[in-house]
C-alpha cells in the first residue's frame, strides 16, 4: 500500500510543482495572475493533481484487494497520498523560494500595499494594514512557520478528495476491475 501511495503522491506532487515551475517561467515572461483568478487556478491545479488519490485507491482496491475495499483503509490510503503530495508541494515551494532569493513575500507585500494605496486607503487604517503585512512578512522568513503554512495550503484539499474517493470506491460496483 505504501508503494502505491508513494507513486501516486509523487505524481500528484510533481503535477503541482511543475505548475509552480511553469508559473516561474510565465512570471519572468511578464504574465502575472492576480487575486482571485490566481487563487482559483491554484486550487483547480491542486484538485486535478490530487485526483491521483482516487486513482490510487481504485488501483489498490482492484489490483490488491480483489475489487473490494472498506471506507477506512481507502481513506487512509487517500490521506497517505495527500501527505506525500503535500510534502512534495512544500519542498517544491522551498526550491522556488531559494531559486528566487526568497523575494516572494517582499514582492507580495509590496503589491498588496500598492493595491490598497491605489484603492485610496490612507491614514490609520492604511498604517495598521502595512504593519500587519510587515509582521506577516517577518513571520514568513522563519521556515518553521512557512513550511507548515505551505503544507496546509494543499493538505485540506487532499483530505476532502480522500473522503470523497473512499466514499465512492467502497462500492465494488464503481469502476470494477476488468477481467
Amino acid at each position: 500500500m505504501f508503494a502505491i501511495a508513494l507513486r501516486y503522491g509523487a505524481i500528484s506532487g510533481a503535477i503541482v510543482v511543475s505548475v509552480i515551475i511553469a508559473g516561474i517561467f510565465l512570471a519572468s515572461a511578464g504574465h502575472h495572475g492576480h487575486g482571485l483568478t490566481s487563487q482559483l487556478f491554484g486550487y483547480l491545479v491542486m484538485i486535478v493533481a490530487l485526483s491521483m488519490i482516487f486513482l490510487a485507491v481504485r488501483d489498490h482496491r482492484n489490483k490488491n484487494l480483489g475489487g473490494v475495499i472498506k471506507f477506512l483503509p481507502a481513506f487512509g490510503l487517500g490521506l497517505l497520498v495527500s501527505l506525500i503530495a503535500g510534502i512534495a508541494y512544500a519542498l517544491g515551494w522551498e526550491i522556488y523560494l531559494a531559486a528566487t532569493n526568497y523575494t516572494f513575500m517582499d514582492n507580495y507585500v509590496a503589491q498588496m500595499i500598492e493595491g490598497k494605496r491605489a484603492a485610496g486607503m490612507s491614514g490609520e487604517a492604511f498604517d495598521a494594514y502595512v504593519a500587519q503585512l510587515e509582521q506577516m512578512k517577518e513571520m514568513y522568513r522563519n521556515p518553521l512557520f512557512r513550511l507548515p503554512m505551505t503544507f496546509v495550503e494543499i493538505f485540506p484539499v487532499g483530505l476532502i478528495i480522500a473522503l470523497i474517493s473512499a466514499a465512492i470506491l467502497r462500492s465494488p460496483k464503481v469502476l470494477p476491475a476488468r477481467a
